[in-house]
């Protein structure tokens, strides 16, 4: 009787964590295919190289996460990301309802995504690079600056003034001055990414330092706890959600302001690979590009993210 039941729980856990709607998409997908395709050159191997990969990946996420939560979560993501590619393989490869010129099927992107696999490899790179510099130098100078400033009541609520004015300037239109004085673009991008950072990180901490209760600080005080250690061991660490906010808005910001200035004079990075092949036409490269900017983003956030939640654990 006891085998029974352990056998039929564990058969009903098995279905619950296996058997997804995801995989249900999966099938679709791969039935789709027995269709005639319409758009020349497809080339539909890719796609479906592309998403059985996805498949092995959520299988094995799936058998070695131990969190249903996050086996959830993937497998809800990843139902997305097959059933936006069965939408686009319908709409251009199986009944070209959008032009193939415009809109190439999703083999096709996939194909050459990895032809020019080493020159996106390159500007990736090159883009954070420039990201990692910039955002590195503006939190360096933001998150002290705010500590101090806000540690000062008069001078922080002053200071919250002058960086919500500053802060409002898009950085982008300071790409003139950065090019007439400093001597490269990638110093150019670098100083964007830095304006873009900073504000927010600064905003962020001075309104995490500005908030902190009160109750905390008398505590501190009544034990007779120094100024420097409490600023540093006791007024950041209450911080650190906001300062995080700041963080996280201002990363966000810079890869959208650093493609934005890519493509406007940059030689290298992947706003210069999109810009570079929309002056030919070449929408295949274009919505490469565009989907590698996506995943590259998610993927920085997503890490950031786990960053935050491991520094912030005490919380929970």
């Amino acid at each position: 009787m006891k085998e029974a039941v352990f056998s039929a729980l564990a058969g009903f856990l098995l279905k619950v964590r296996f058997v997804k709607s995801a995989h249900f998409l999966f099938i679709v997908f791969l039935l789709i295919q027995i269709l005639e395709d319409r758009a020349k050159n497809p080339h539909p191997c890719y796609a479906v190289v592309f998403i059985t990969a996805v498949e092995i990946v959520f299988i094995l996420v799936s058998i070695l996460i131990k969190k249903t939560e996050t086996v959830n979560l993937f497998a809800d993501i990843t139902g997305f990301v097959y059933l936006f590619i069965i939408v686009w393989t319908l709409f251009t490869a199986k009944f070209n309802i959008l032009k193939a010129s415009f809109f190439p099927p999703p083999g096709t992107v996939f194909e050459q995504a990895l032809r020019d696999g080493s020159v996106i490899l390159g500007n990736i790179k090159t883009s954070l690079g420039i990201v990692a510099q910039g955002y590195v130098f503006a939190l360096g100078m933001a998150i002290p600056l705010g500590l101090l400033l806000g540690w000062n009541v008069r001078a922080g609520n002053a200071a919250v003034y002058i960086s919500k004015f500053l802060g409002s300037i898009p950085p982008v239109v300071y790409i003139p001055y950065g090019i007439a004085l400093l001597p490269t673009f990638r110093s150019v991008s670098v100083m964007v990414i830095f304006l873009a950072s900073f504000w927010p990180a600064f905003a962020g901490t001075m309104s995490g330092v500005l908030n902190v209760e009160r109750q905390i600080i008398e505590s501190a005080l009544s034990l007779n706890v120094k100024k420097v250690p409490m600023l540093f061991q006791i007024v950041l660490p209450a911080a650190l959600p906001q300062i995080f906010t700041g963080c996280n808005q201002g990363l966000t910001v810079s890869f959208i302001l650093l493609t934005s200035a890519e493509m406007i004079g940059g030689r290298s990075g992947l706003g210069y690979y999109v810009k570079n092949f929309s002056d030919f036409g070449d929408y295949t490269r274009i919505i490469t590009g565009v989907i590698v900017i996506g995943i590259v983003i998610t993927a920085i956030t997503f890490f950031f993210n786990k960053l935050q939640k491991f520094l912030l654990r005490w919380k929970s």
